[in-house]
């Protein structure tokens, strides 16, 4: 399904535990070879990526599951502070949220959102948009030479 055989390093920042056990679960379904990497907030993202305290030999992810209701660092404010960071910015974000509303929409955009999602209540619903996420970014994707992906 997926170019070659190599590790997928997936960065989920989810602060509901039923939430993040969804996608979890929804990438073992779809067969997608990750591994996944959950912080709850923004704040413990950029540690991740900036491979501060606990996070010191974190990897580079390839991508980014981002929500956008998180306590401490919201989703916004994550995505402002990754995509004003040069050594950052091009890692895709994909907003995989609640909202549906046209404002976050367009403001997850306005801010660098690679792409948005609103979560599927349905886990059949929920496992097969994973699944399309993971053909679509790692196999119909064609991304700059050096990416890690």
């Amino acid at each position: 399904m997926f170019k070659g055989i190599f590790m997928i390093e997936i960065l989920l920042l989810e602060d509901e535990p039923a939430d993040a056990y969804l996608v979890r679960m929804a990438l073992r379904e779809s067969k997608i070879t990750a591994n996944l990497h959950h912080v709850v907030d923004g704040r413990e993202g950029l540690n991740f990526l900036q491979q501060i305290g606990t996070y010191a030999n974190s990897p580079r992810p390839d991508l980014i599951l981002l929500d956008l209701n998180m306590p401490r660092m919201n989703g916004y404010e994550f995505l402002i502070a990754v995509k004003e960071n040069p050594a950052l910015d091009g890692i895709p974000i994909i907003v995989l949220t609640t909202s549906e509303a046209e404002s976050d929409v367009s403001r997850a955009y306005k801010l660098g959102a690679s792409s948005y999602i609103s979560k599927p209540v349905d886990m059949s619903k929920f496992v097969d948009t994973v699944r399309q996420l993971g053909e679509y970014w790692f196999t119909l994707v064609r991304l700059p030479l050096g990416h890690n992906l």
